[in-house]
């Protein structure tokens, strides 16, 4: 029996990152690309001749026309977080299906208008964190859920910064209140909320405090922050976020009986392999003079960059829907949801003056 026909995508954007997440679409076994919109047709060009576009790719001079295209299954929406709702429910109401880059939205409210047209339309939506598709994410889930392992969970430590330059600083879209007002908050710590509540089995936390000593620029838009979240059973979290510090992606997660450590969550050292470490039941040596056990490193062999496994899990559910009848997955929309509602109480904190917020689905 022939294998499916590949999953045909359209990339609304030339963003920098949709070269990043185009290679992914061809690298990734079961999709191609076959369209590429911007608002030129010159520019939408020059992208796909630099980002190795078959010959055979569409191009288009407008979003709209991707989205007419009949051919297209997918698109991959790359805009600035406040041109998503637009564009993500014009693509969903069209039957296309939905990878959607991070921040997914501006707050939930937005948000919850994406995935119901989403839902009334029976098209998958995935947002484009990728590390939660490496292989080393599977394994490292592996160990927190062995109670002989890891016990349970009492507190998780995140951090991803990188320094950027005055260029950034005065025009990235990341810093302009009309296209990512969440700025540093939306971006750098939308990683680190989704790798707590990733540890966290997905559990929603019951408060979340933002530390005092946010940096904003001179339009309100958030640079550097911090935050804590506190569960019902006592957990907790905190995490850092900033455009401002040198780089770092930095996760703890400690248990009663283990912890997991590793400093490239979000990009890995190498593409083609990623380490963590774990340390169970440690202690001190007789004189304190060291650990007993030592930490244990783990390396986990990829063939493919995360971002290709992203694609391909994607296409595979796209895949489904499309040849088998299927009903999308509710875990990926449920996920971003989960993330947006504490992106967007750290943010009503800092607003607020740092109060404490209550976190409501």
């Amino acid at each position: 029996m022939a294998p499916p026909s590949p999953i045909n995508f359209g990339i609304l954007g030339c963003a920098f990152i949709a070269g990043k997440v185009s290679r992914a679409i061809t690298l990734s076994p079961n999709s191609t690309l076959y369209a590429i919109g911007s608002r030129s047709y010159e520019k939408a060009a020059k992208f796909a001749k630099e980002n190795g576009f078959p010959d055979s790719a569409k191009v288009y001079g407008s979003y709209d026309a991707v989205l007419d295209d009949p051919e297209v299954d997918a698109v991959y929406v790359p805009l600035p977080t406040s041109l998503h709702i637009k564009w993500a429910v014009l693509a969903a109401r069209k039957k296309k299906h939905l990878l959607l880059e991070k921040p997914v939205a501006l707050n939930v409210g937005e948000l919850d208008v994406i995935l119901e047209a989403c839902e009334s339309n029976g098209v998958q939506i995935m947002d484009a964190t990728m590390w939660m598709h490496h292989p080393r994410t599977a394994k490292m889930k592996e160990f927190l859920l062995d109670s002989s392992l890891f016990g349970e969970l009492k507190s998780v430590h995140s951090c991803f910064t990188f320094a950027v330059d005055k260029n950034f600083l005065e025009n990235d879209i990341r810093v302009k209140p009309d296209l990512d007002a969440l700025g540093a908050l939306g971006d750098v710590g939308w990683y680190c909320i989704r790798s707590i509540l990733w540890a966290a089995d997905f559990e929603l936390p019951k408060s979340v405090l933002a530390l005092r000593g946010a940096v904003l620029n001179s339009a309100g838009v958030i640079l550097a922050c911090s935050a804590s979240m506190q569960w019902e059973d006592g957990k907790t979290a905190t995490f850092h976020c900033s455009f401002l510090a040198n780089l770092t992606m930095d996760l703890s997660v400690v248990g009663t009986n283990g912890t997991l450590r590793f400093h490239d969550f979000v990009i890995p050292f190498e593409e083609n392999k990623a380490s963590f470490l774990t340390s169970v039941k440690s202690g001190f040596t007789e004189l304190v003079t060291g650990w007993e056990p030592k930490p244990s490193e783990h390396t986990v062999s990829t063939d493919l960059p995360q971002e290709a496994h992203m694609v391909s899990e994607f296409s595979r559910l796209v895949g489904s829907i499309k040849f088998d009848g299927a009903k999308p997955e509710t875990k990926w929309p449920t996920f971003s949801r989960k993330t947006q509602l504490v992106v967007d109480a750290v943010k009503t904190s800092i607003d607020r003056g740092y109060e404490v917020v209550e976190v409501k689905s």
